[in-house]
Parts: C-alpha cells; sequence; structure tokens
C-alpha cells in the first residue's frame, strides 16, 4: 500500500518533464535560443504552447477530481461525469444557448450548460433511487444508457438544425484550438477543486450515507447539492472550452484508490496530479504519432482508459492481497 504523499512525490517528479515536452512539440518550431529576441517564437510560447499545456494541466486535474466526488456522493466506484449524462446534458446546453443566442459568450454557453447538467444529473439520480438496492451494480449500465439517450437527442437537434459540426467539437475533446483568451474559464475549475477539497471531510462522511451525515450533524441533502453543483460546473466549463474527454473521472480516482485507500482528503491531490499527468501523456502521443496532425486527445485516453480500467477490474486490490 503506497502513501499518497509517495504518489504525489512520483506526479510532481514526472511533471516539469511533461510539461516541457508538450510545451516543446508542435507543428511549428519553438526556437529556445532566440526566445526573447524573435517575435514569433515568443508569441507561439504565449500565446499557444503556455495556454494549451495548463488548460490540459487543469481539465485533467479536475476531471479527475469531479469522478471522484461522483464516485463518492453516489456510491458507486464506477461512475464519472461521462456516465450520468452529465458531458451530454452540457453539449445540450451549449447546443441550445447557440441556437437561440448565436452570439452568445463563453460565459453565457457555459451558464446554459451548468443548468442542463445539473438537471441532467437531477433526473440520473431520481432514476437510480428507484432502484431496489441488490440492484444498484446496474447503476453504470443505467448511466451509459441514459448518456446515450441524451446524445440521441442532441445529435437529433444538430441534424434538424444542420449543427452537426459543432456537435463534434463538443463531443470529441481536443487541445488544438486552445489559445489564450480561449481557455482561461478553466480556472474556475481549480476554484471548484479547491471548494471540494475544503468540503472533503464532510463529503466522506455524506460517503457514508445519509442517516450517518445526518447523525453527525451533517446537512445531507445541502451537500450533495453543492457537491452536484461543483461537478456540473466543471464538466460544464470543459465541453465548452476543449470538448468532452471521457474515462478521467473514471479511472485516475480508481488507480489512487487501489494504491492509497480510500481517503478524500489525502488522496484529492495525488486524483488531481496524476489526471493531469495522464492527460498530458495523453496529449502528447497524440501529437507524436503523425506529425503534423494530431489525434485528439479524448481518442487517445478512451483506448488508454479503457485498457487501464479493465486491468483494475480484473486485478486483485493490493490492499486486500494481503
Amino acid at each position: 500500500m503506497f502513501r499518497p504523499s509517495q504518489i504525489n512525490s512520483l506526479n510532481l517528479l514526472l511533471l516539469p518533464f511533461l510539461l516541457i515536452t508538450s510545451i516543446c512539440i508542435g507543428a511549428a518550431n519553438l526556437d529556445w535560443h532566440h526566445l526573447f529576441t524573435d517575435h514569433s517564437s515568443f508569441s507561439l510560447l504565449i500565446y499557444s504552447r503556455l495556454p494549451r499545456t495548463l488548460a490540459i494541466l487543469l481539465t485533467g486535474a479536475t476531471l479527475a477530481v469531479a469522478g471522484m466526488v461522483l464516485q463518492i456522493v453516489l456510491h458507486n466506484r464506477f461512475l464519472e461525469p461521462n456516465m450520468v449524462g452529465a458531458t451530454q446534458s452540457a453539449a445540450l446546453g451549449v447546443l441550445l444557448v447557440s441556437l437561440i443566442f448565436p452570439q452568445a459568450s463563453q460565459l453565457a454557453k457555459m451558464s446554459s450548460a451548468t443548468v442542463t447538467v445539473l438537471f441532467g444529473m437531477t433526473l440520473f439520480i431520481l432514476l437510480f433511487r428507484r432502484l431496489p438496492p441488490q440492484r444498484h451494480i446496474m447503476i453504470p449500465l443505467i448511466g451509459i444508457i441514459y448518456g446515450c439517450i441524451i446524445e440521441a437527442v442532441v445529435n437529433f437537434i444538430g441534424v434538424e438544425t444542420n449543427t452537426l459540426q459543432l456537435l463534434a467539437v463538443w463531443f470529441a475533446g481536443d487541445f488544438s484550438a486552445v489559445l489564450a483568451g480561449r481557455y482561461e474559464l478553466l480556472w474556475l475549475t481549480a476554484v471548484m477543486a479547491m471548494v471540494i477539497y475544503l468540503l472533503a471531510d464532510r463529503l466522506t462522511i455524506a460517503g457514508l450515507g445519509q442517516n450517518i451525515s445526518i447523525s453527525l450533524g451533517i446537512n445531507y441533502a445541502q451537500l450533495m447539492w453543492i457537491a452536484l453543483f461543483i461537478v456540473a460546473m466543471i464538466t460544464a466549463i470543459v465541453v465548452v472550452t476543449v470538448g468532452q474527454i471521457p474515462f478521467i473521472g473514471l479511472v485516475v480516482p480508481n488507480i489512487v484508490s487501489r494504491l492509497a485507500g480510500d481517503r478524500l482528503r489525502q488522496n484529492l491531490p495525488a486524483v488531481a496530479l496524476l489526471g493531469a499527468n495522464m492527460l498530458l501523456i495523453c496529449d502528447i502521443i497524440g501529437r507524436t504519432i503523425d506529425p503534423p496532425y494530431e489525434v485528439p486527445v479524448s481518442m487517445i485516453f478512451g483506448i488508454v482508459g479503457t485498457v487501464i480500467f479493465l486491468y483494475l477490474l480484473f486485478k486483485r486490490s493490493p490492499l486486500h492481497a494481503a
């Protein structure tokens, strides 16, 4: 069994190497020797490479944290925003506001997406609460079907309004269009992650169930809504900015839980760092497979995440091996 501090140390050792690699690679050449004298190289660093790398860090870290929160409050390790209809609902919200108000700002799209995510997740919670306790193992399957239904509705609206090209942007996570001035909303997700860290102890108690939470003086319903609102905000901002990236919120918390146990406050930094590093690695792979073209990071992480998740599913946890 590892300590969270050991996982953090490993991630912090790897992070600088990944950051430098992410900044260096790309279709255009970045001349480090004349960085401050060559205007084109300096502009490339400030307006493209650095914003892209920061966007990847923020996205990977906060989506991993969002997945961990969902798994705790919904009492199921096999859930993440993509499996409760959250990302699909966010795409629906962005599509609706784009159709009604074509000149809507990023903030307006984010607000609309947050509302639809909250509505979509609330409907999902009402659905799974009607399941008998012995059927709760079916929650991930129901979530996948539920998300597919919402995505089908979104695609139908896209076909009817000739906006399928817009949908491709929101359903395929990609950082190639990230530039300075087009990613700054992602800093709000870092604020949301900090709020989660401050509420970590209360969320841990909430994860024990409503009766125990109330007996320990925790306002269970209020805490649930705060947690869901934060997950909705993170999901909406990510979808609006870079699109849908599956499996981060599912794979990363399970890896940390397998290695370090279920300690939310201690595990949160490890989850955030591992999520950021894994997404950086997948983005670097996507940029180096067939340069100067890019493979969307959502596709790379989808493959990597599937393999890792299947490995975790069938391998016995080291915490129980003893």
